[in-house]
């Protein structure tokens, strides 16, 4: 007959037993969340870091940045429903006209300390990027129809987009820098698109002379003109108009000053939630297994 034991010794054999049993039933999943648990954690890790920015590093705004509109000698609108995302500034001149604040989600700044310290701030931002020498891109006339990746691009002359819309493709921490001798000019209905993740705030046009856009037209990036920037009629800028010596003129238009926050891909966030959410459920299977 086998050895039966009763009293503590058995009470002390069976709980044994019970627990060996307990682990023997759970260590399946236990091994497979040491295993997988650390596997999620590092792709939460590297997901949550964002790729290596490409292209130069973007000028500096400084106070110029909180400058939807930024003109020298006028800031002229025509149309009612123009409307700027940001503040408008101007000097030297002391004349803007065809604004009304209900056109303006931020404040006029007219010929007093902050639009001066704004143009003297857009003065170094323009020099920056206009003594830009590493690795330049050559580009010339026409950029419709192009797509062009992160990158210090130079032009000797003039630069349009004209048969086609341009795009440009690469992350959200991607930097671009047109640097153009000339004038810029975006014709009628033509765009600069972004792919990718891309955003305005990282896209800036150094232009010798002066920026027109063109009817319906729609623009991205900061605009640094040396004269004058004219928004025709219906044209969009999702960027900045910053004139350092001449006029900015709008036509019914809609002016987006770039954001400062870039929300986390939805992977940034999910990867690590399942992680979280697989080592809870591991945990409380187990205490309720010994309850």
């Amino acid at each position: 007959m086998p050895l039966i034991h009763s009293g503590p010794i058995g009470e002390r054999l069976s709980a044994t037993h019970g627990k060996r049993t307990l682990r023997a039933r759970y260590l399946p999943a236990i091994l497979i969340s040491m295993i997988v648990v650390p596997m999620l954690v590092i792709l939460g890790f590297y997901a949550a870091v964002p790729a290596q920015a490409l292209g130069p590093i973007a000028p500096t705004l400084g106070s110029a940045a909180n400058f939807g509109v930024l003109g020298n000698s006028t800031v002229t609108n025509t149309g009612a429903t123009t409307h700027v995302y940001g503040d408008v500034g101007l000097s030297t001149g002391t004349s803007v006209t065809g604004l009304t604040s209900g056109m303006v989600t931020g404040t006029f700044e007219v010929n007093n300390l902050t639009a001066r310290q704004a143009q003297s701030a857009l003065a170094l931002a323009y020099d920056d990027a206009a003594n830009r020498t590493l690795s330049p891109i050559s580009v010339s006339g026409n950029l419709g129809g192009q797509t062009l990746v992160a990158g210090l691009y130079k032009s000797t002359s003039s630069l349009a987009v004209s048969s086609g819309d341009l795009t440009l493709s690469g992350s959200a921490t991607d930097v671009w820098i047109f640097q153009i001798a000339s004038t810029l000019t975006l014709t009628v209905g033509r765009a600069v698109n972004l792919t990718g993740g891309a955003i305005s705030a990282n896209v800036f046009w150094q232009v010798g002379s002066s920026a027109t856009l063109g009817v319906n037209s729609t623009m991205s990036g900061t605009i640094m003109a040396l004269a004058s920037v004219t928004l025709n009629h219906g044209a969009t800028l999702y960027g900045r108009a910053l004139a350092r010596t001449g006029a900015v003129t709008m036509d019914t238009n809609t002016v987006v000053m770039p954001g400062s926050t870039v929300i986390p891909e939805f992977s940034q966030v999910l990867v690590p939630l399942i992680g979280m959410m697989f080592v809870i459920a591991i945990v409380s299977k187990v205490r309720n297994q010994k309850k």
